[in-house]
């Protein structure tokens, strides 16, 4: 693109014009300075009224964000998209040594410790999700089988893993006569983690452990004999 002298010269000349017109805004503002002492309480008190409305507006949008959350995992949970909550139950007798295994399988889960066995309760409740987490972690300890207890649109579902395979299936009440009390509670929408913890039960967090940490907790609960080893 080539520009003519005329071009040039009316461009330079607006450029001049406009230097001129900021230098006059400059002195206008220099010889009229504004009062310091309005111009500090002014300040302030704009500062204040807009940390406040900016305070409110993100508590405002954080609240809006959370009832969002909230109302989409409802809606999953009533289409049976999302588990209203699931669980693993085996028969460990200690939650620690399940969090390590849940650690291991790269699950990550709460376990409970209970008389009729550890059970671990689900974070991933997306999809097949909790099916996903007993396979990879029947599959990672070979020989020690584990139930899924699942609720799905008020539908409570209990199977059997072994090996990375479903097997028998368990209607629930016959599945609740010999778990805790508290899984069936958990199930059913009774109660919640934050009151199994205020009820100071014992809980192990799988988020809390390392792959070395976990080795280590195995490592404890391990037996070794001629040739083999079992947990205890």
């Amino acid at each position: 693109m080539h520009f003519s002298e005329e071009e040039l010269e009316a461009a330079m000349a607006g450029f001049e014009q406009e230097f001129k017109d900021a230098e006059a805004s400059k002195h206008e503002r220099a010889d009229n300075p504004p009062s310091e002492a309005f111009d500090s309480s002014e300040a302030s008190d704009n500062a204040e009224s807009s940390e406040s409305s900016e305070s409110s507006e993100v508590d405002d949008m954080l609240n809006a964000a959370e009832d969002s959350l909230k109302f989409e995992d409802e809606l999953q949970g009533l289409l049976g998209n999302r588990a209203k909550v699931a669980v693993i139950i085996t028969r460990l007798t200690s939650p620690r040594l399940l969090s390590a295994f849940c650690e291991l399988s790269d699950i990550s889960a709460q376990c409970i410790g209970s008389a009729q066995g550890a059970v671990a309760v689900l974070r991933n409740l997306d999809g097949d999700g909790p099916e996903a987490a007993v396979k990879d972690m029947t599959i990672v300890v070979a020989g020690m089988p584990a139930i899924l207890a699942v609720n799905r649109a008020d539908k409570l579902e209990a199977t059997m893993y072994v090996e990375g395979r479903a097997g028998k299936t368990f209607a629930p009440p016959v599945l609740f006569t010999s778990t805790a009390p508290f899984v069936e509670d958990l199930m059913l929408g009774i109660t919640d983690m934050n009151a199994l913890e205020q009820a100071d039960m014992t809980i192990f967090d799988s988020a809390d452990l390392d792959r070395d940490a976990a080795m280590s907790i195995i490592a404890e609960h391990t037996r070794f004999g001629r040739g083999t080893s079992s947990i205890s």
